[in-house]
């Protein structure tokens, strides 16, 4: 079996469509990807950003579930979400949130690398994590960060835990992740591949609540492998120990199996393809409405219960800060 090379997409809850859409497309510099609704419950959205070609290790993903409480992150959770950003771009990321309206903390130190701590309009724990490794992301040409500045995709998420002994095996033993470093209390973990996303920090938090599920949640962390006949491999590894595994899902951009850590933590381990230009030309990709086969049918119905949102136009940095 080849090693997990690192995260595929990473999907949260929104509360507010139009404040999430703006962020991460007019903020972060994300492009929409894909526009469809939550499979197990299509009539909610389901929002896809990304860079340009939608890259596994590039995706956050979203269900805007509007009515749903707030949540308070905990134990059992992914507690923040990182992305990469080069060295030489810490001040313009700066500048670039503060004079956005939003508030980043002081720069912390992790590992040799500088760290921007900031949350997202729900609440949800975000970072930039500086590095020097090249990665092969797709730079969207027509958005709003320039090229020297855009984000490398993720850099890798932090999980709360009670404890992380159990999860620290599901990552070496079975994931072939590799232990990298322990800074008090939070162990890093590496997959093996030189791409986005490979890193998987194990905060430990013994004896601190556990979180409680609401907007501002992170519902699963994914994990990347390269086709289903892999995919079909850990499904029967995962199994074989003892993991109560799903049987394989449909996400027409990707097949699925989803389980729960021993930790609490959700995790999907998806395929890389088919990608997210199965259904619509890469220039327009996330422009319209994109519906799984079984319910293309009901469309109609789906389209009036879904509320409207805006894909406003892509302002530089530039002219905003003159």
């Amino acid at each position: 079996m080849q090693p997990i090379q690192g995260l595929h997409h990473i999907t949260a809850v929104t509360g507010d469509i139009q404040a999430n859409v703006d962020f991460y497309r007019l903020v972060l510099g994300q492009r929409m990807v894909k526009t469809t609704v939550n499979f197990d419950d299509p009539g909610t959205y389901h929002f896809y950003f990304a860079d340009e070609t939608g890259s596994p290790g590039t995706l956050i993903t979203f269900f805007p579930w509007q009515n749903m409480p707030r949540g308070q992150v905990g134990n059992g959770e992914t507690g923040a979400i990182g992305y990469t950003i080069p060295p030489q771009s810490m001040g313009y990321w700066r500048e670039r949130l503060t004079a956005m309206g939003f508030s980043p903390g002081q720069t912390e130190s992790r590992f040799g690398a500088d760290v921007i701590p900031f949350t997202d309009p729900d609440g949800i724990n975000l970072e930039l994590i500086t590095s020097e490794s090249p990665v092969n992301f797709q730079f969207w040409a027509d958005g709003p960060i320039p090229h020297q500045h855009a984000l490398r995709g993720f850099h890798g998420v932090t999980l709360w835990l009670a404890e992380v002994e159990q999860t620290a095996a599901l990552l070496t033993d079975h994931f072939g992740y590799t232990f990298v470093g322990q800074a008090g209390n939070r162990y890093r973990y590496q997959a093996p591949a030189q791409e986005m996303g490979v890193y998987v920090d194990l905060l430990h938090r013994p004896g601190q609540p556990f979180g409680r599920f609401g907007v501002g949640s992170v519902h699963h962390i994914a994990f990347r492998t390269a086709d289903n006949a892999e995919q079909l491999e850990y499904q029967q590894k995962l199994a074989e120990a003892g993991v109560s595994v799903t049987e394989v899902r449909n996400r027409i951009y990707f097949q699925s199996i989803y389980f729960r850590t021993p930790g609490g933590v959700l995790f999907e381990i998806a395929t890389d393809g088919p990608g997210m230009n199965i259904d619509e030309p890469l220039e327009s990709l996330g422009e319209s409405l994109k519906l799984p086969p079984w319910v293309e049918p009901h469309r109609a119905v789906i389209e009036q219960s879904l509320p409207p949102f805006d894909l406003k136009p892509v302002t530089p940095l530039e002219a905003i800060n003159g």
